[in-house]
């Protein structure tokens, strides 16, 4: 199998370049991507990835030590130009990392600077998939997760197909996660399973990407939280409602 020189290590000087020093996460190659047909729905299923499974990074992390990419380059060789080595996951997350950098917000992710992988690297399909499942040494998407970024975990999601495909790394080679009971795909060092989702967000309906914990049990978006909690305390309202009415009912006033 074709193998690549590993990054510098950390006592490289330079001119190894950090993250001030790149093409930040809207520059060219972002660009290229979305100019060759990204999906308009792309955006909010990032939004709803993050949003939904921050309260357990949180809990996982407590000191804020992670970091979360949106359409971040991941620069894992130098080129020229730069962004020709780079990949822009959809949507990524690093344990163990600061999420400011010399108190910065990252403008990138530069494995020869942080060394850490991404625990999970997604895909959002919005061609035929040939470019998320590219073996290309050097060129093609898999090829570069699988032997140079190397993310425990690779995920390929397709929404007009309805079809997730999760890769699990092992043994320095992606093989295929199998789907549990519920259809989900369990990321256990996560404590999360990652599956579809049929139903509505930000009025749309589709097979959304969604987080579900161990116990099969869905993280909810913010708004769900909120709608949640909405719901318990009107059911609360509703109760306390009847106990005043059968309260009354008995002669008895509730306020006594």
């Amino acid at each position: 199998m074709t193998s690549v020189t590993n990054p510098p290590n950390a006592l490289t000087p330079f001119p190894f370049p950090d993250h001030t020093q790149l093409p930040e996460s809207d520059g060219t190659f972002v660009f290229a991507e979305r100019a060759e047909g990204k999906n308009w729905q792309e955006h909010p299923q990032s939004i709803l990835l993050t949003d939904s499974i921050t309260p357990l990074l949180k809990q996982l992390n407590p000191e804020g030590e992670y970091c979360i990419g949106q359409d971040l380059g991941i620069y894992w060789r130098l080129t020229d130009p730069p962004e020709k080595g780079a990949e822009a996951p959809d949507w990524f997350y690093v344990p163990n990392v600061p999420f400011l950098l010399n108190g910065q917000t990252r403008r990138s992710y530069v494995m020869w600077r942080e060394f850490i992988a991404p625990l999970i690297v997604l895909e959002f399909v919005s061609g035929d998939g040939s470019e998320e499942r590219d073996k290309t040494p050097l060129k093609g998407k898999f090829w570069i997760y699988e032997q140079v970024i190397r993310p425990a975990f690779y995920g390929i999601y397709e929404a007009s197909k309805a079809s997730l495909e999760v890769y699990h790394l092992i043994e320095g080679q992606y093989q295929v996660l199998p789907a549990n009971e519920r259809g989900h795909y369990p990321i256990v060092s996560l404590g999360v399973e990652l599956g579809l989702w049929q139903g509505v967000y930000q009025n749309v309906e589709l097979p959304w990407l969604r987080w579900w914990d161990l116990e099969g049990n869905l993280l909810l978006s913010g708004d769900e939280r909120a709608e949640q909690e909405s719901q318990r305390a009107e059911q609360e309202s509703q109760r306390a409602d009847r106990l005043a009415a059968q309260l009354r009912s008995l002669g008895v006033e509730p306020e006594t």
